[in-house]
């Protein structure tokens, strides 16, 4: 009884401490402080402050002295966070446990049965602890509503003296009138907290940084009114980089708290992020309490939860709307789940109270007994509520469609709110006809006012008549059509479809992965298929369910219809479901088709969903194969279901194929897209990826895109009806200028009469010896009996007529006898030599491409194979002799005209020159032909570049080596991911093709593998690879005395150097002696940049490489790069720009892209040349 009454007596001194009960509401204090900047000369008051006595403040200890003189000190209570608060408060502390409680009984031998002992209390006991659980109860639920209250409910409890504040002053958190709220309520956390900490330092964060000091000052009332101004001057711009804030304020050593209020989405992904932080707090301790503020969006959530995490601080969630999430903090968690402990054990004392409790309880307190060992631990995972009872079946109101099928009738073009179709009637294209009037061929003219420029789809230019009305109201029906979209994507995000996606065969199997991996997930997984066979099934014809691990094990042998009798006995069947065995997908597939659907061919609407939550213990292309030669020739699909699950403990069973999330992501998405499927990726918090809702979200850019134009549009017509306000006369003086300019034709020269024989002959003379005299005509025949001279040459006579001095073009050289004739004295001729017929036209060459990959940089590669090599250069075959474009002066017009054949063939810009299209329709489909060939053989090239170690490391070159492996602390996240694909290098590149190679770790220090170079052996690379498993990541960066050391090795050609940041030492000093180090050697420093986001680093290491001859890559992309190849490969080259490729970074891979950039535009445009051409040949046809 006395320690009951001492634990009351304690209880009711804290419950009697003022900080529990006392509530500093913010309406007194957001009304006196408006969010306007205070004027210079207006006296200033803070919040509750007394008349200044003379005791004058600079310095934060002072501060301190004065306001605890007043009495206004903050309690220390009022400084811990729950954590803390708690190690004092707990029920363990306080002694309120159930293992308390029975150590005050006393224990009595049952006279019926001696083995079933009983625990008895007396009365007062029970209740005099039961009192004491109900005050600390209370006393939790106080300190909850103390931190619900004030500043403490918008951004939690600070924690530490000298803190860091970054507050995101974005569009999206400040903007939309949310920022004089944001300012008071920041003001309100000036006032109620940081006025009591030591020292202060303020960051806000949107498109740039900016803060009011350089540095952190300590508190005092100047600096406080100074961080009053501040907070009222802050101002909504662009986005959120947090990166740079952090960047920023993580260089201050003196902080020893920060604080991240953020209001909208990140500019960086939260992994970059993380990646940062623990490298900046690697050695440093630094809690970040992190504060979503009013934001909705579940990525800036997860974000900073995780921010949170990695740093060891706290995470904090305000909601004016919702205010059920307001709970959602670290401070208040803790005392929820310490409030819960004191709830169950109340439940305890009242079963101690109607006897259910013995000594067999207090003994399983105390240890597990032997039956609950037994039970696996999946049996005390937490359970939905109504886990275990039966389904509410739920009939579908429609039969569901994939995205594809459903934008056939709902797409921009099915609706005819395509633009082009839009502007379609009042679009007209550049029309050129011959005027018998003016002997010449005029263009359509365009009015300036009237009618404006535009690029079609195709590449061409029409002039458009633009309507504003019609505008408007077209980009009213896409705003429609876009909240339609948006309520399909809601629609595929809600439900058992954020699972599953959308279930659309009407035959359905379901095969679900029971792997040990997921022994931790059978939970999920049971609900995942309790919400697909509740709400997707029921209106289904067929349906079964496989589960596999390394066996298979089916609930039906046959599949049944979806009647609520069979959906009620498959969930039966599920909950008695139990994770092993491996992830053997292929046993289970083979087992869906040669039983279920073995009659494919004759059936349609027939669908496979596999639900897994990694890479199938085949290799991938062995099921992908399988799965393209099960769906061909019928209707069936297979959709893949991809579930994250945290990383499992690699110390217990290791799958039998193991891959990170992102590479399982890609793996499975191939093998679904394979089997003409759909694939869908989730977690806990929501969907990654989804085909379905991706095509959504192109459909909604495309009507974006549509939007934009249609605004830039209105905005031409808009500066070009102001530019020509006024101008009434611009026709009547355009007319009168055209008659002034006209002029009176002037008459042809004459024709030159004919030469005599022996006129002819000396001018010949004059043009083969033009410096000696002219020969004078010395003979002439007086009758026709006379015999006749022998033939002289005779050059072409070029006529001069007066015009000016041109340069000549070569003429074709041909030469021609003259004699004379019996009759009138006529001269006759006769040709010796005819000129050459020289084709001009270019032939479309065939691109002679190899099969097989040459081991050699793109370089090298793109001098054998490149466009201008296999001569596909589209704007060298269009700029030939016949293609060019000529106006050449008519005297009698007085003007240039074109030539005659200007309207018969098509006329195009090339560079900035206008060039006709001497061509076929055919040439155009056989170049394109040829150079998508070309194009196809890039693509593999890119895929050979990005698979393998050649992704990381890129291709090794020569043949005697050195690798040099960056081992320093900031590596050690990534060491493992390191060591695998090295690994995979010395078999791959270095064994395969027999280079002699070394290794060389370095961080503080260097480490040798082998003190020379070892030619690669079995032996040598196990060796090699046993040794790379011993090393460790520790220290600075030395890269340096690594390539110093590199050196040493005698004969050396390369050195591959892989590292994730700048060296120790000086890159100047590096470069200058990377540059002694190679004179009189040839020995070339290829470079590799591991996730490395320092642009200075970056910088040194291309420089290092091009200093040497070396080529720089960077791992980067790799992802986005195969998926662009394979939909170009899979898809074709229809489309003009999509899919994009990443913007690589590396050598190689940047020069093929640039390759493929460039044929791709070749491509562009020999589509659009030719749709000229069947123009024109139509229009011929039509005439």
């Amino acid at each position: 009884m006395s320690t009951q009454h001492d634990h009351g007596g304690s209880i009711t001194q804290i419950l009697g401490h003022k900080q529990f009960y006392t509530n500093k509401g913010t309406s007194s204090v957001m009304s006196q402080f408006p969010v306007r900047s205070r004027p210079s000369w207006q006296s200033f008051s803070s919040y509750g402050a007394e008349p200044d006595k003379g005791l004058l403040v600079t310095h934060v200890n002072q501060t301190q002295d004065l306001l605890r003189l007043q009495g206004k000190e903050a309690p220390v209570s009022n400084l811990l966070t729950s954590e803390e608060w708690l190690q004092h408060y707990s029920l363990e502390s306080m002694k309120l446990t159930i293992d308390d409680l029975l150590s005050k009984g006393t224990i009595t031998v049952n006279p019926d049965n001696k083995n079933l002992n009983h625990i008895q209390f007396y009365p007062s006991i029970l209740d005099d602890f039961e009192s004491s659980v109900c005050e600390t109860i209370e006393l939790y639920h106080n300190r909850m509503r103390w931190l619900m209250e004030g500043s403490r409910k918008m951004f939690g409890l600070l924690k530490g003296t000298r803190v860091g504040i970054v507050v995101d002053t974005s569009d999206g958190n400040c903007g939309f009138g949310r920022l004089q709220d944001f300012q008071r309520r920041l003001l309100c956390l000036i006032d109620e907290q940081l006025s009591y900490k030591k020292q202060l330092y303020l960051l806000s964060v949107n498109t740039d940084i900016s803060a009011p000091w350089q540095c952190a000052r300590d508190i005092n009332v100047r600096i406080l009114h100074e961080a009053r101004q501040w907070v009222q001057q802050l101002q909504p711009g662009g986005g959120c980089n947090l990166l740079k804030a952090m960047k920023k304020v993580l260089q201050m050593k003196e902080l020893d708290s920060l604080v991240v209020i953020i209001g909208s989405s990140l500019d960086q992904t939260p992994e970059i992020l993380s990646d940062y932080i623990e490298q900046c707090l690697l050695g440093r301790s630094i809690p970040l309490h992190m504060v979503t503020y009013d934001c909705s969006n579940h990525l800036t959530h997860n974000a900073s939860k995780k921010l949170a995490e990695i740093s060891g601080g706290r995470y904090h969630y305000y909601s004016s709307v919702n205010e059920d999430q307001s709970y959602a903090n670290s401070d208040l968690w803790l005392l929820l789940a310490e409030s819960q402990k004191a709830v169950d054990v109340l439940n305890k004392i009242k079963e101690l109270r109607e006897g259910m409790i013995s000594e067999i309880l207090a003994n399983r307190m105390q240890e597990i007994s032997s039956e609950v060992a037994k039970i696996p631990p999946t049996h005390f995972l937490p359970r939905p509520p109504n886990h275990d009872g039966p389904l509410g079946i739920e009939m579908p109101e429609f039969q569901a469609k994939t995205s594809e099928d459903w934008l056939k009738k709902n797409s921009l073009k099915a609706k005819k709110l395509s633009l082009y179709q839009v502007l379609a009637p009042n679009a007209f294209s550049l029309i050129e006809e011959f005027v018998p009037v003016l002997q010449r061929t005029v263009s359509s003219t365009l009015h300036e006012k009237a009618m404006l420029q535009f690029e079609w789809h195709d590449g061409t230019v029409k002039h458009l008549h633009v309507d504003p009305p019609s505008l408007y109201d077209y980009q009213k029906k896409l705003s429609q059509m876009v909240k339609v979209y948006e309520k399909r994507v809601d629609w595929l995000s809600s439900s058992s479809r954020t699972i599953w996606g959308t279930v659309t065969e009407k035959r359905v199997i379901l095969l679900v992965d029971l792997s040990v991996t997921n022994s931790m997930y059978i939970i999920h997984i049971q609900h995942s298929l309790r919400l697909v066979l509740e709400q997707q099934m029921a209106n289904k014809e067929l349906f079964n369910i496989i589960g596999f691990g390394s066996e298979t094990e089916e609930w039906q042998p046959q599949m049944v219809p979806p009647t609520a009798e069979n959906l009620q006995d498959a969930w039966k069947w599920i909950l008695t479901l139990q994770c092993k065995g491996s992830r053997n997908v292929m046993a289970a597939l083979k087992k869906a088709i040669e039983v279920h659907f073995e009659d494919r061919d004759h059936k349609e609407s027939q669908g496979i969903y596999l639900f897994t939550s990694g890479v199938p213990d085949q290799e991938k292309h062995a099921v992908s194969s399988f799965i393209a030669e099960i769906c061909g020739g019928c209707d069936l699909q297979v959709h893949i279901c991809l579930f994250s699950i945290k990383d499992f403990d690699f110390n217990g069973t290791v799958p039998a194929r193991y891959a990170t999330p992102s590479e399982t992501a890609i793996i499975l998405k191939e093998i679904s897209h394979s089997g003409n499927g759909r694939f869908h990726w989730f977690r806990e918090t929501g969907i990654i990826e989804s085909d379905d809702i991706d095509i959504i979200l192109s459909e909604m850019e495309k009507a974006a895109n549509y939007s934009q134009k249609c605004y830039l549009l209105l905005e031409s017509l808009k500066e070009r009806s102001g530019k020509h306000k006024g101008n009434k006369h611009c026709l009547e003086k355009d007319l009168k200028m055209l008659v002034q300019k006209s002029s009176p034709q002037k008459l042809l020269p004459p024709k030159p009469t004919a030469l005599t024989l022996s006129r002819m002959n000396a001018k010949e003379d004059q043009t083969e010896k033009s410096n000696s005299a002219v020969k004078a005509l010395t003979w002439r025949p007086n009758s026709g009996k006379a015999t006749i001279p022998p033939v002289q040459p005779f050059k072409a006579w070029v006529q001069n007529a007066g015009e000016k001095e041109i340069k000549q073009k070569k003429q074709p050289k041909t030469s021609f006898s003259l004699f004379y004739v019996d009759t009138q004295s006529n001269v006759g001729m006769v040709y010796k030599t005819y000129p050459s017929k020289k084709s001009v036209r270019i032939s479309i060459p065939f691109a002679a491409l190899p099969k097989d990959e040459e081991i050699c940089s793109t370089k090298e590669w793109m001098k054998k194979y490149g466009l201008k090599k296999l001569k596909l250069d589209l704007h060298r075959l269009v700029s030939g002799p016949l293609c060019s474009h000529k106006k050449n002066l008519v005297q009698s017009l007085n003007k240039k005209v074109s030539a005659k054949y200007c309207t018969i063939f098509p006329s195009v810009e090339v560079n900035g020159v206008v060039r006709h299209l001497h061509f076929q329709p055919k040439e155009i489909e056989e170049y394109m032909e040829q150079i998508q060939r070309v194009l196809k053989r890039y693509i593999q090239r890119m895929q050979w570049l990005l698979s393998g170690s050649r992704c990381l490391f890129g291709t090794v070159l020569e043949k005697k080596v050195c690798i040099l492996l960056d081992t320093s602390g900031s590596m050690d996240p990534y060491m493992s991911n390191v060591k695998k694909e090295l690994t995979s290098l010395i078999w791959e590149q270095l064994r395969t093709n027999c280079i002699s190679f070394s290794l060389i770790t370095f961080s503080e220090s260097v480490a040798m593998w082998q003190d020379c170079l070892v030619e690669a052996s079995d032996e040598a690379c196990h060796d090699a690879v046993q040794w790379l498993a011993r090393v460790r990541t520790h220290g600075n960066t030395c890269t340096l005395e690594a390539i110093q050391k590199a050196f040493e090795f005698e004969n050396i050609q390369g050195i591959y150097l892989l590292t994730d940041g700048k060296p120790d030492t000086s890159c100047s000093l590096v470069l200058k002696e990377a540059d002694n180090l190679l004179k009189g050697r040839k020995v070339k420093i290829h470079t590799i940049s591991f996730n490395c986001s320092d642009s200075t680093a970056n910088e040194f290491l291309k420089k290092l490489a091009a200093q040497t001859g070396g080529r720089y890559h960077h791992c980067h992309g790799d992802v986005d790069g195969h998926f662009a190849a394979y939909r170009m490969l899979k898809e074709g080259f229809s489309s003009e720009d999509d899919p994009v490729l990443p913007a690589f970074e590396g050598d190689d891979l940047k020069r093929l892209a640039e390759e493929i950039d460039k044929a791709r535009h070749f491509l562009r445009q020999a589509r659009s040349f030719r749709s000229l051409l069947l123009e024109r040949q139509m229009k011929s046809d039509q005439v």
